[in-house]
């Protein structure tokens, strides 16, 4: 691992001016319970900056119209911009071509997708997909409800104390029986980041596809799609400055056409008869009816900001505020953190000695302080670390050390009122 890490390693990036980027997102603004509004809850949805504003409303107020279906010159302009947006991401992720961007809702759709076109029509009795034990439910639950449809079975790849993957164990799960792994980037509980050129070569070796959920990695550190030769990269809007409701199947060309529409209906067609239907070509046969045109637009201009600042000197800033918090958050008497794996994204995961987890986030609440509380949809590892829940903060390019300070002091508080 420390080999792979030296590889790598990039060179040094300039310093992110915070306090200037900062301006551009209007919400940063707000006061919740008359204190400034920390926001520290980016891996549920990150804030948008005013350009995404601006271009959603800009498409509203100018462009209004549906794609792919009209002559006039709305139409024209905004099938124009649609398009635009998926180049857009096609540059983003390094995909090969427009037509291996698939528009969907969001990482949930897009893994649906792929498990009831993909996987579904091939998979039999017998047949394995294997995960891993750090996944969010979206991860988890589409490979049960089709290995339910199918007789295959799901398999997991273990994961130790520390939350990193224990890699040997996934190698010696592949076998002839795997049809597909489909494995998270980051874990969104935990903060782990998983070692995918080791964890697709072992796949590639085997002769069995790949697909990531990229939800939390997306917005934090560069993506390749073909430098990590995965067959599949899902991601959503919201968790990189765009809106909700849109997210991204990126999807090697020749995976995508060998697989059938997921959904029937308008613009995934050629043409139609009562008799027969021909389908249309990449990526509009997974497009079935209007699509959600300003969300799309919306995610180019959130992809547009995300560049103009920079992947490697977000990811740098993303991980001084990690090992910030997470040396400040460990000294505090009775305070646990919940992943520690080697190497992790902008993620602190933590439990309090005597407090529920609810309670954490809810006080901190009063203080303006927005975190997360809960399970973060991944059941089996708060299992695994024998807790019903966490307190999560999680860390955007627009956090700070001084937002450090406030958190920590926040949990300090909540400690002394429950002592």
């Amino acid at each position: 691992m420390k080999m792979e890490r030296e590889v790598l390693a990039k060179p040094a990036v300039a310093p992110l001016e915070v306090a200037r980027l900062r301006q551009d997102f209007p919400i940063l603004g707000e006061r919740i319970n008359g204190r400034r509004l920390v926001y520290l809850d980016n891996a549920a949805t990150t804030q948008k900056p005013q350009s995404v504003i601006d271009t959603i409303a800009s498409y509203y107020r100018h462009d209004n119209a549906n794609v792919h279906r009209g002559v006039h010159a709305l139409s024209q302009r905004a099938t124009d911009a649609y398009e635009a947006a998926r180049a857009n991401v096609m540059r983003f992720v390094n995909a090969r071509a427009p037509e291996e961007v698939v528009f969907t809702r969001g990482t949930t759709d897009a893994i649906n997708l792929v498990a009831q076109s993909f996987a579904r029509p091939q998979l039999r009795e017998g047949d394995e997909v294997l995960v891993s034990a750090m996944e969010h439910h979206s991860n988890i639950v589409p490979w049960q409800l089709v290995c339910q449809q199918t007789g295959a079975a799901l398999r997991v790849a273990p994961i130790d104390d520390a939350g990193d993957l224990i890699v040997d164990a996934y190698a010696a799960l592949l076998g002839p029986r795997t049809k597909l792994v489909a494995v998270t980037h980051v874990s969104n509980a935990l903060g782990s980041i998983v070692p995918l050129a080791r964890v697709v070569a072992l796949a590639r070796a085997a002769g069995i596809p790949v697909l990531v959920d990229g939800a939390q990695a997306i917005a934090h550190m560069p993506v390749d799609v073909q430098a990590l030769d995965c067959d599949f990269y899902a991601f959503s809007g919201h968790k990189i400055l765009g809106p909700t409701g849109i997210g991204i199947l990126y999807g090697k060309a020749s995976r995508l056409e060998a697989m059938p529409p997921y959904q029937g209906g308008g613009d995934m067609i050629r043409s139609v008869t009562f008799e027969r239907t021909v389908y249309n070509d990449l990526p509009y046969k997974f497009e079935a009816g209007t699509p959600n045109i300003a969300g799309a637009i919306g995610l180019g201009a959130a992809l547009d900001y995300m560049r103009g600042v920079g992947v490697e000197a977000i990811d740098a800033h993303e991980r001084a505020l990690l090992a910030d918090a997470t040396a400040r958050l460990a000294a505090i008497p009775g305070l646990r953190i919940i992943g520690t794996a080697r190497d992790k994204a902008g993620i602190v995961s933590f439990t309090l000695e005597g407090v529920h987890a609810h309670d954490v986030g809810t006080i901190l609440d009063h203080e303006g302080i927005a975190i997360r509380a809960g399970h973060h949809c991944a059941m089996p590892v708060m299992a695994q670390f024998g807790v019903a829940g966490t307190a999560r903060a999680s860390f955007a390019l627009y956090n700070t050390h001084d937002e450090i300070d406030a958190l920590v002091a926040g949990v300090e508080r909540v400690r002394r009122m429950f002592r």
